[in-house]
């Protein structure tokens, strides 16, 4: 035990914390949206045994990572189309695939459901259509999907696991205290709803983006990127991701402040006719 307690160690779980905490902070957005999915009265315990189980899961992902971290990175195909389709294939190529097309589809499908005319129908708690273990399945397989870039990240910078365990747990209870919060600003703010979604579906591009270098990464080989067309897929940088978040979030405060002035001048036009 003395050993782990090192200069070195606790650089690396300070670090492995605050990547856990950028890295996590869309896999915490889809738990909120996903949870009101669920029926109102259980909606807390959804996020609550959604998080715990999948916290479990990702320390036990982990563990199997580090001791097969070989056998996962090692490309099982490569694809040599000349012109149309090169570059490796392994499981995190596959994995951030599946994940980017789920979340896009969960995305582009909740959308297009809240802009429907049977949503306007109903309030709140008609939107609670799943059951809640439905839900706490997808949340806990949904995150297993966005931890798999954290894992391996964390992985890159230290192989000592119990301090990786750490960082898991610590911000699996991060999520714990801050799910509720964000959960029921989005209540409040049901606007910033949709924003979260169009962030999910920015999410979704990223990890198919991830998808085209992963192989590359893992085995440090250039040659193995995939390249559609010739075009290389490059992921978008987390720099760049956030910017696309923090400029969402002004054009929607922007948006939201305009509509109200010109609702207050409505008012004030109407009041003074009368």
């Amino acid at each position: 035990m003395a050993d782990l307690i090192t200069a070195e160690n606790i650089g690396n779980l300070l670090m492995l914390c605050f990547l856990q905490a950028v890295l996590g902070f869309d896999n915490l957005l889809y738990i909120s949206i996903e949870s009101q999915r669920a029926p109102v009265a259980q909606q807390k315990a959804v996020r609550f045994w959604g998080i715990i189980i999948a916290v479990a899961l990702r320390v036990i992902l982990l563990f199997l990572m580090v001791e097969l971290l070989g056998s996962l990175t090692e490309p099982f195909y490569i694809f040599n189309w000349e012109g149309v389709l090169t570059g490796g294939v392994n499981f995190a190529t596959c994995v951030f695939v599946f994940g980017g097309i789920f979340i896009m589809y969960t995305a582009v499908k909740e959308i297009s459901h809240m802009l429907s005319v049977e949503h306007l129908d109903h309030d709140v708690e008609g939107k609670s259509g799943k059951s809640a273990a439905k839900v706490v399945a997808l949340i806990v397989f949904m995150n297993l999907i966005f931890s798999f870039d954290s894992v391996l990240s964390a992985i890159a910078i230290t192989d000592v696991f119990p301090v990786l365990a750490a960082a898991i747990l610590l911000s699996g209870l991060a999520m714990l205290v801050l799910a509720d919060g964000v959960t029921e600003f989005l209540q409040k703010n049901r606007m910033y709803e949709v924003l979260g979604l169009f962030i999910l579906l920015i999410v979704g591009v990223v990890l198919l983006g991830e998808a085209g270098v992963a192989a590359s990464h893992a085995m440090h080989d250039e040659t193995l990127a995939l390249k559609i067309f010739d075009y290389p897929v490059i992921p978008m940088s987390k720099s760049t991701f956030y910017f696309s978040v923090v400029v969402l979030f002004a054009v929607e405060f922007i948006q939201s402040g305009y509509a109200k002035k010109l609702a207050a001048e409505r008012n004030s036009t109407q009041t003074g006719n009368h």
